[in-house]
C-alpha cells in the first residue's frame, strides 16, 4: 500500500503577514486544492494524509467536499516544526502502508508520473526525491557581500518535493533525528543522518513551489499548461 502525506501545517512567512499561500487562487483554485487533486488522482497512492495547523482541520474538510477528493484521507494536527508534522502523518497512516510519498502542500504541479517514479525508486533504494539539477552559477560567500569562490554546479542537485520512502526507512531516520534534538530542513537530510541512501529522481516538468509572491505568476503559466496538454 502507498500512501501520501500533504505538509500543510506551515505559515508561510515568506508570504507575507497574513497571506495563507495554501489558499491563494492560482488557476481557478486554491494552490493546495491543486497538490491534493495531483495525490487524489494519482492512481498509485492508495490513501492521503493532510497534516494541517491546529484550528484549520474544518477548512481543509471543506476543501475535500467542494473538489469532490474521494480518496481515503485524513486530516490531522500538525506540529511546531516540518519535522514534527511530518512525524504526525506517519503516526496516522494505515498499518498497511509500505511506501509514503511526502509532498509540501505548496507545491501545485507535481505530475502523476514523478509521484510513480519516486514511488518506483523509492521501493528499490528505500528512499527517493524529486530534483532538478542545478543550471545557474553558484557562488560561495563568506560575508554575504562579496564573492569567495565559484561552486561546481555538476555534483549539485535542487530538491523538490515528492521525497518517498519505505515507511520503515523514514521513521529510523525522523527517530534518530527527535533523539538528538537537531531540526532537518527536509526528510532527505534525516536519511543522511543515518547513512540511508536517496536516489535522485529527475523531475522531467516544471515542479515550482509558492513560497514568495513573484513565484504565483509562474505557477499559475505552468498549471494552466498542465490543464491545457
Amino acid at each position: 500500500m502507498n500512501s501520501a502525506i500533504l505538509v500543510a501545517a506551515g505559515r508561510g512567512t515568506r508570504m507575507g503577514s497574513n497571506v495563507d499561500k495554501l489558499f491563494l487562487e492560482v488557476a481557478g483554485r486554491p494552490v493546495v486544492a491543486h497538490t491534493w487533486q495531483r495525490f487524489n488522482d494519482a492512481e498509485c497512492i492508495d490513501e492521503i494524509i493532510v497534516v494541517v495547523r491546529d484550528g484549520m482541520q474544518s477548512t481543509f474538510a471543506e476543501v475535500a467536499a467542494l473538489y469532490q477528493f474521494n480518496k481515503k484521507h485524513r486530516i490531522i494536527k500538525g506540529g511546531a516544526e516540518r519535522q514534527d508534522s511530518v512525524w504526525n502523518g506517519l503516526e496516522a497512516l494505515s498499518p498497511e502502508t509500505e511506501i509514503v510519498s511526502i509532498q509540501d502542500a505548496a507545491r501545485p504541479c507535481t505530475s502523476a508520473d514523478l509521484i510513480k517514479a519516486c514511488i518506483d525508486a523509492a521501493r528499490e533504494t528505500g528512499a527517493a526525491v524529486a530534483a532538478q539539477p542545478v543550471t545557474d552559477t553558484i557562488k560561495e560567500t563568506a560575508d554575504g557581500q562579496t564573492i569567495l569562490r565559484t561552486v561546481d554546479r555538476s555534483r549539485l542537485w535542487a530538491v523538490q518535493t515528492p521525497q518517498t520512502f519505505k515507511v520503515d526507512v523514514i521513521r529510523a531516520a525522523l527517530a534518530e533525528v527527535r533523539k538528538n534534538g537537531l531540526q532537518v530542513t527536509d526528510d532527505t537530510a534525516a536519511c543522511e543522518l543515518i547513512h540511508q541512501p536517496v536516489r535522485l529522481v529527475a523531475s522531467a516538468t516544471p515542479n515550482p513551489k509558492v513560497t514568495v509572491p513573484a513565484d504565483v505568476p509562474y505557477v499559475e503559466s505552468v498549471l494552466k499548461g498542465m490543464t491545457s496538454a
